[in-house]
């Protein structure tokens, strides 16, 4: 019996049930994305006038992935409503390009994964998230990101005054990493695109043609013969110098400041060269007493980061929300809970966690909850968890992954139809029958398995020519078994999920 069959007579145009995973699940994304959610979701969600830290600690597939799309797509609502007090996202979800360039930093006898992983710090985290934020933030800028999110981004850059335009350059000039431009291309396009002009930083490049030329017209001045004779004195040759000192001076306070930049930006890689002749459009009192990535230390990164959030609020964007997921699938980590929390753990850090205007939302794998019980005071003294809007487990009851299942069918019904999940069943099975063995699958993702897997075998146990339109409860029951033994052998390692 064709699955299709059994789905068209329930009156479902699809299977509510084929897809595992969030990011692929068009079945969430079209119809359940703004509808169906946990039952800690407004915990977790917060009031984005005012964002907040939330940490979640959820087993594979739990819905973590879900909630993270849940969350960018009302944050997108949000600002669409709240053109005046909108949210800035940064999706901090992809690692391998931060812990790449990380790897190639270090010297080769500290490239094992738990060496090289020990060494990350705060401040790994904080260029990483800058990177991610200022990148975004020029793209939309120059109109070069096709997100969703520039639907609500429109900004008046006259808003921003010199010393904000100043700070959003030399945010770019650390931070921008875009493949969709040249480095110095890109920066120029920003400049100009902030009004910010340079020729009067310019003095000292001037004289180094003006002195040449001064030169050589006071010497020449007295004839040929006269300026050849001059040449060979040493003093036209000692002013051309004086000319060009300043300029020379300058050239090497910038590039020494560049190569400061890029030993001490270990998370993102660093043009040194074009990094320094971008400095030189600064004067030397509005680079003075600026912060810059140039220590290893987190106070200099907490101060470019409230550089960014003022330039991000004088653009109608008072807040920022953090995005964190995925973090057991970079290549470097695979998965493993020591590498994952050694990798974590500088982040969590209460300064960073409540700072003023900003949110993380941090979704991770339950596997780190574990570790919290092993850790001593100090670390709780620096990560005040009880401050965070903690939840120790994604839980969901039998409850919620039957109004989830119901949800996804009523989703893939046909126009003018109301399915509803009971009716797949024979008589015998009760919604209260259903709602217990749910509970036995603990999350979505284990949910739709076993649901594709039931349909399956309901199918192959009829033909297109006697087909029955209702599933046993002697196969649901046997399903349901084998499904749970084979997840329990999953869960202990002895098999693939």
């Amino acid at each position: 019996m064709n699955i299709q069959q059994f789905l068209a007579h329930h009156s479902l145009i699809a299977n509510p049930f084929v897809e595992e995973d969030a990011q692929t699940d068009q079945v969430f994304k079209e119809y359940c994305l703004r509808e169906t959610f946990h039952p800690a979701w407004e915990k977790i969600y917060g009031n984005p006038v005012d964002p907040s830290t939330s940490i979640v600690f959820g087993e594979k597939g739990s819905g973590k992935t879900a909630i993270r799309l849940q969350m960018f797509e009302h944050l997108l609502l949000h600002n669409s409503e709240h053109p005046s007090n909108r949210v800035f996202v940064v999706e901090y979800v992809d690692f391998n390009p931060f812990l790449d360039h990380f790897w190639e930093t270090l010297p080769s006898r500290r490239r094992k994964p738990d060496r090289l992983l020990s060494e990350w710090r705060l401040w790994d985290h904080a260029d990483a998230i800058l990177s991610l934020g200022v990148t975004q933030l020029v793209d939309r800028i120059l109109g070069q990101s096709s997100a969703k999110a520039d639907e609500s981004f429109h900004v008046d850059l006259k808003s921003l005054d010199h010393h904000q335009a100043r700070d959003l350059l030399l945010l770019a000039a650390c931070y921008d990493r875009s493949t969709k431009d040249t480095y110095k291309g890109r920066w120029n396009r920003l400049r100009r695109k902030l009004r910010f002009h340079t020729w009067k930083r310019r003095w000292d490049l001037a004289l180094c043609f003006l002195v040449p030329v001064i030169v050589l017209t006071i010497i020449f001045s007295q004839g040929w013969e006269a300026g050849l004779r001059a040449l060979n004195t040493p003093w036209p040759y000692v002013a051309i110098g004086i000319g060009v000192l300043p300029r020379t001076f300058r050239m090497a306070k910038s590039y020494l400041k560049a190569r400061k930049i890029a030993k001490h930006l270990r998370t993102i890689p660093t043009q040194r060269s074009a990094l320094g002749q971008l400095l030189l459009h600064f004067s030397a009192s509005e680079l003075d007493g600026q912060p810059l990535p140039n220590k290893d230390r987190t106070d200099d990164r907490f101060e470019l980061l409230r550089k960014l959030q003022g330039v991000l609020q004088s653009l109608q964007f008072p807040g920022i929300v953090i995005l964190v997921d995925r973090i057991d699938e970079p290549h470097l980590i695979n998965g493993r809970a020591d590498l994952m929390k050694a990798f974590l753990w500088p982040l969590l850090d209460n300064k960073l966690l409540k700072h003023p205007g900003i949110g993380f939302k941090l979704l991770l794998p339950i596997e780190l909850e574990d570790f919290l019980d092993r850790e001593e005071r100090d670390f709780f003294q620096r990560a005040r968890l009880d401050k965070q809007n903690m939840i120790p487990s994604l839980e969901w009851t039998g409850e919620a992954l039957y109004d989830v299942a119901s949800a996804r069918v009523r989703a893939c019904a046909r126009e003018g139809t109301e399915p509803m999940l009971r009716d797949w069943f024979e008589e015998g099975m009760s919604e209260a029958r259903l709602v217990k063995a749910f509970r036995d699958l603990r999350v979505p993702r284990h949910l739709f398995k076993f649901m594709y897997r039931l349909l399956i075998e309901h199918g192959n146990a009829y033909t297109d020519e006697s087909p029955a339109w209702k599933i046993r409860s002697e196969l649901f029951d046997s399903v349901l078994a084998v499904y749970l033994r084979d997840q329990e052998q999953v869960d202990r390692g002895l098999r693939a999920g």
